[in-house]
């Protein structure tokens, strides 16, 4: 069955179930790897991505559920020679040691930041609810201030 998605921007026909997690159209039909796989339940977040202004879990959403709607993946923020405002907030703090649950903890960061632009401490620590294996926790905090402080610059 072909599902239209709006992906950064972009329509795409994806042939796949209406069930079939977002994640894997977003990963093997349309073809952006930066969406990562981690648990398949929807609580390590490794998968988030922007959906509508919502961060979500896409292993846990139907891709049929997600047509009609506006996803923004890790691939539509920023590019290497120009960042997104929390890309860079993310580099400058030197947060990735791996690397792999950043691209969601990225997302979730930007979803929060665009309906909570001076998220406080404790907001920022019910928010970010992402998993980290090599607990870069620290410097997660310390980057999503850094791009809230710059917040005039976080949009679609």
């Amino acid at each position: 069955m072909s599902i239209s998605l709006n992906v950064n921007g972009e329509t795409y026909e994806v042939d796949v179930a209406p069930e079939t997690p977002l994640l894997w159209a977003i990963r093997d039909a349309v073809g952006l790897k930066g969406t990562k796989y981690g648990c398949g339940v929807g609580v390590c977040g490794t998968c988030t991505v922007d959906l509508d202004g919502l961060a979500v879990r896409s292993c846990s959403v139907p891709v049929g559920d997600a047509q009609g709607t506006k996803i923004t993946t890790i691939e539509g923020l920023g590019t290497e020679g120009t960042p997104h405002p929390i890309q860079q907030a993310w580099i400058d703090e030197q947060v990735p040691q791996c690397g792999y649950c950043q691209p969601g903890m990225i997302m979730a960061a930007f979803a929060m930041l665009k309906t909570n632009p001076e998220p406080s401490d404790a907001e920022i620590r019910a928010q970010m609810t992402n998993i980290c294996r090599c607990g870069t926790y620290g410097r997660i905090f310390k980057a999503v201030r850094r791009a809230a402080a710059g917040t005039s610059e976080i949009s679609d």
